[in-house]
């Protein structure tokens, strides 16, 4: 074993000890063979010398012939994957349009309940297809926002439910809280939910009544427990007390409405809005981190991030000046600002803060 120095590394040694960054996060992992992009991602990181032995290593036929053999087997499925992601898309459009019925017909009559468990049963069949940081509805007209919005918001408390260990049977009664949580819009004056422009402090006061009264329209509705309708009530209050309509506190805040709270928020800042356009997802995350700290649930946000940042290296991505890369490394502590290589170069998100992942490319 021998300390060599990062400058006078070549390809083909293998690590014998781990390399971490300076935050303790794990950069290489001992037994490594060191390739050529290795030796650069040290190099970014700023790391001194390194541990290494000196056997080279050259792949066996073997193995060429297991990475050619997983190619194909991918390239197979991504077909299965097309198919499968149209019949999601399929049932996300329903989805969205019972919705809007719903919404619409809400003042007038019972609420379809057992129409949207069976039309959101069908759509969770495909979750798997379902990719918080990457889905785009196919056909969105500004003015159906509210819509999509639920929907989407729907989707991804069923997916943070499972993600932080909440019990089988919430998982439905959280999706529907997701999809109910903004029916008190239904009962807004539409000139003030769709005014192009900022609200002005009275219109504001009556958009936040929306919480109050989906409470209300949800009160007697069956099928849904006292979570969903808690949900609508309470998915703007904030763990400090600053929220509305109650001004609760931490363990004061049902546990669906913070779950709620967090994919609310998300996709009200990644999806096209009258008065603005879609925010990147990764910009998005990081303002949501800065929320944990005494607005969102702090544990629901960590989990979230975790899950919607395990980047694989090789992850093709866009950033913001337009430029193709592909992700090498992502830092456990900084996930949505990883090492991405560019046309040979590699751009460390951590130090050059004027720009950012715009989206994964496909």
């Amino acid at each position: 074993m021998t300390t060599v120095p990062v400058s006078e590394l070549k390809a083909g040694l293998r690590l014998q000890s781990d390399v971490f960054t300076e935050m303790g996060s794990l950069l290489l992992p001992k037994g490594r063979i060191l390739l050529p992009r290795d030796l650069e991602i040290l190099q970014a990181f700023l790391i001194q010398q390194v541990e290494v032995g000196t056997d080279d290593y050259t792949a066996s036929d073997g193995e060429h012939a297991t990475v050619q053999s997983a190619t194909a087997e991918s390239q197979v499925f991504s077909l299965d994957e097309r198919d499968e992601f149209a019949q999601f898309q399929d049932e996300y459009d329903k989805m969205v349009m019972l919705v809007k019925s719903a919404f619409q017909s809400v003042l007038v009559s019972n609420l379809s309940i057992f129409e949207l468990r069976g039309q959101l049963e069908s759509l969770l069949v495909h979750i798997q297809r379902y990719n918080v940081m990457t889905f785009i509805p196919r056909s969105m007209i500004e003015v159906d926002y509210i819509f999509h919005n639920a929907v989407l918001t729907s989707l991804t408390s069923y997916s943070i439910a499972q993600w932080i260990g909440l019990p089988q049977k919430d998982w439905m009664q959280v999706a529907f809280a997701g999809l109910l949580h903004d029916i008190g819009n239904a009962k807004m004056d539409p000139a003030i939910l769709y005014k192009p422009s900022a609200l002005t402090g009275e219109e504001q006061e009556e958009i936040r009544r929306h919480t109050s009264l989906g409470y209300q329209l949800l009160k007697n509705v069956k099928a849904i427990n006292e979570g969903v309708r808690l949900a609508a009530l309470q998915h703007h209050e904030k763990v400090d007390g600053t929220g509305y309509p109650l001004r609760l506190k931490g363990e004061q805040i049902h546990i669906y409405a913070k779950i709620v709270g967090v994919a609310d928020v998300f996709h009200a800042m990644t999806l096209e809005k009258t008065y603005r356009p879609a925010q990147s997802p990764y910009l998005v995350l990081e303002q949501i981190k800065s929320e944990s700290f005494g607005k969102l649930d702090p544990s629901v946000v960590q989990v979230f991030i975790h899950k919607l940042t395990q980047f694989n290296n090789g992850t093709k991505v866009r950033l913001n000046d337009n430029r193709i890369g592909e992700i090498i490394f992502a830092d456990r502590d900084h996930p949505t600002r990883p090492l991405v290589q560019v046309n040979g170069e590699i751009i460390n998100l951590m130090l050059q803060r004027e720009l950012y992942i715009e989206c994964i490319e496909t």
